[in-house]
């Protein structure tokens, strides 16, 4: 089930004072408690139309967005609704209703522009909203779409022309729905019934006519095929034929309300919970309501710097806030898994580096899964530093385990005999025969205590040589053996020590090979993942050039079909370079994988291993996954 803020009214999101535009900051934190996916529904139109009263019957409720009863625009910026999804518990609804455009109040017209432009860069689906028919004049008061090329840019390279910002647009913006109120003509072309998006269709098709008013309605509708790829239409009936009634709407009760109105705002409201899409950006970026926040202000402040808002450079800024929470959220949960699961000390080295290979897998999908845009992997390799040294101090808490742990059992064992050699009980007769005695059966105690850890065997040693200068005065002060015997206990004594010396510097040469494999596996882990990264995102791309190619050959045979040929030609060049886009995608973009991935191995691999030996072995350990590109 989707979790989140629990809104019973809306809240003012932009605020529009003085017509300069500021973020509010409750809003905000709001947003930040949404990292569900978010579904943006946003309505725009001229005020007094009744937008508020659709985004109050999305939410479920009669009151919510203020609906105003006079000629003032009661709606000021853009409110905000955010209520968990209907009928996708994964998923938020996000309702934003903006304020009346073409509001006579206003001196600044400009400002109309700007609300538009930011509900369209802001929502999945949206929801234009005029009265009457879709006409010239409609059409003339949507003339916001056509500004849209000189209020956003896709790219922070785009050419002054902004042609292929225009071309771009198609990848991100939403899908787009005329609701039409009041509307009472009949849904017929030539005698035959249409469809609501026929209509819509219909009245977006180009008209041959060169009276000026008919190609400032050309502009709009070649600018609205343009940009949206996915239309939608619908038509209201009058909601009530009392206008008393219609000035307070939101007090009428449903039984006294239009029936063919509640039946079509009933399928409004059906196909909005049905279809509208997860807000995403370019590549497949999909926008939570944290997100949404991060974007809002990033917008918003560029408005208000005077200049234009970005795509391409508000998802740099979201990517870096992203990114940086991503390796936090990865690290934490590595942290958090090994302190829970990890019982110090562990028997080897090798079952505590398997557990790290287990949790540092699960960060990395964390990341991955959390992560985009990273193209230099500067965040991914920060977080290879950061599971590196973990690695490092959990290593080294699991040496520290054991030596204490080992410590107190031969502390414990050893207590009677360091109590007889205290007590002179050894330096008689005999004496050394004796020690030797209770030497091996504390060494054979100690074998038997389990889990000792990786330090048991040099701790043990240690305790031997810290016996050395004692063994040997018991053994000389030992009357009963003759200097030949004890001549041989002392060779006895170092063959063993330099055994146990041996078998020690094996150990530590394994666990070091041991770290070099897990290495090794680290490097291959965060490899493959990227790789897998790296092949969803080519897709991703592939499958939107895909989309805005065929998107923009529909809209060219259309204007063919209706007699404009030259606008037609005028696209060809969009074309092209998306064709030229999909085939260098497609050619080269296993070698220009294989490059990155080759590059990303030598950045892990220098943090893994500060010795250039290990790292060449390293690298070149890795060069047969990059066989297949």
């Amino acid at each position: 089930m989707a979790s989140g803020p629990n809104m019973m009214t809306p809240i003012c999101l932009v605020e529009n004072k003085n017509e300069r535009l500021s973020v509010n900051q409750e809003a905000l934190q709001i947003l930040q408690k949404i990292s569900q996916p978010a579904v943006v529904v946003a309505i725009v139109g001229l005020y007094r139309t009744g937008k508020s009263y659709l985004m109050n019957c999305l939410a479920g409720q009669k009151h919510g967005f203020p609906l105003g009863s006079t000629v003032q625009s009661k709606t000021k910026g853009i409110w905000m609704w955010c209520l968990p999804h209907p009928s996708k518990p994964d998923q938020f609804l996000i309702l934003l209703d903006t304020e009346g455009l073409g509001d006579v109040e206003k001196e600044d017209p400009k400002n109309d522009s700007w609300i538009f432009a930011l509900a369209i860069l802001l929502c999945s689906s949206f929801v234009y909203n005029s009265v009457g028919t879709i006409n010239h004049q409609a059409l003339e008061q949507l003339h916001y779409v056509t500004e849209l090329t000189e209020l956003i840019k896709a790219k922070s390279s785009a050419c002054p022309d902004r042609v292929e910002d225009s071309a771009e647009f198609v990848g991100f913006f939403p899908d787009f729905i005329w609701t039409v109120r009041d509307f009472t003509l009949e849904l017929k072309i030539d005698g035959q019934s249409i469809t609501e998006d026929e209509y819509l269709e219909n009245a977006l098709k180009l008209s041959r006519s060169r009276n000026p008013q008919i190609e400032k309605s050309n502009s709009t509708r070649e600018c609205t095929r343009h940009f949206f790829p996915k239309r939608k239409c619908f038509v209201f009936n009058w909601p009530v034929h009392d206008k008393d009634l219609l000035a307070n709407i939101e007090n009428v009760p449903e039984n006294q309300l239009d029936p063919q109105f509640l039946e079509q705002t009933k399928k409004f409201c059906s196909y909005i919970f049905t279809n509208a899409r997860i807000k995403t950006l370019k590549e497949g970026v999909i926008v939570t309501g944290k997100r949404l926040s991060t974007l809002v202000v990033t917008y918003v402040d560029t408005i208000s710097s005077g200049t234009v808002p970005c795509l391409e450079n508000a998802v740099a800024t979201l990517a870096q806030i992203e990114n940086s929470a991503a390796v936090k959220m990865a690290s934490d949960l590595y942290s958090e898994q090994m302190t829970q699961k990890v019982k110090f000390p562990t028997e080897t080295v090798q079952e505590l580096l398997d557990m790290h290979a287990t949790f540092e897998k699960e960060a990395i999908v964390i990341f991955m899964k959390h992560s985009f845009k990273d193209e230099k992997q500067e965040f991914q390799k920060e977080l290879v530093e950061i599971l590196h040294d973990k690695r490092k101090e959990f290593l080294l808490q699991n040496e520290k385990a054991s030596v204490k742990y080992c410590q107190a059992i031969i502390e414990q064992l050893s207590k009677a005999l360091m109590e007889s050699i205290s007590a002179g009980a050894f330096f008689v007769s005999g004496g050394h025969t004796r020690y030797m005695k209770i030497m091996e059966r504390i060494k054979q105690d100690y074998m038997q205590v389990s889990r000792k850890g990786v330090k048991s065997n040099e701790v043990f040693q240690n305790f031997l040589k810290s016996q050395e200068a004692v063994e040997k005065s018991i053994l000389q002060s030992d009357t009963a053996l003759t200097e030949g015997e004890k001549v041989l206990a002392e060779e006895r004594t170092r063959r063993e020590n330099t055994e146990k010396e041996h078998e020690l510097f094996k150990q530590k040469q394994q666990e070091q090979q041991q770290l070099m494999e897990a290495e090794k596996k680290t490097l291959q882990e965060n490899i493959v993942q990227l790789e897998q990264k790296f092949a969803q995102e080519r897709e991703n791309l592939l499958q939107t050039y895909s989309k805005m190619l065929q998107h923009k050959l529909k809209v060219q045979e259309a204007m063919l079909n209706e007699g404009f040929s030259k606008r037609a030609e005028a696209m060809n060049s969009e074309i092209n370079q998306l064709e030229k886009r999909i085939k260098a995608t497609q050619d080269n973009g296993s070698q220009y994988t294989r490059f990155l991935l080759e590059n990303a191995t030598k950045i892990f691999a220098s943090v893994l291993s500060s010795d250039p030996r290990i790292l060449v072995n390293i690298v070149r350990g890795m060069k047969s996954l990059f066989r297949n590109f």
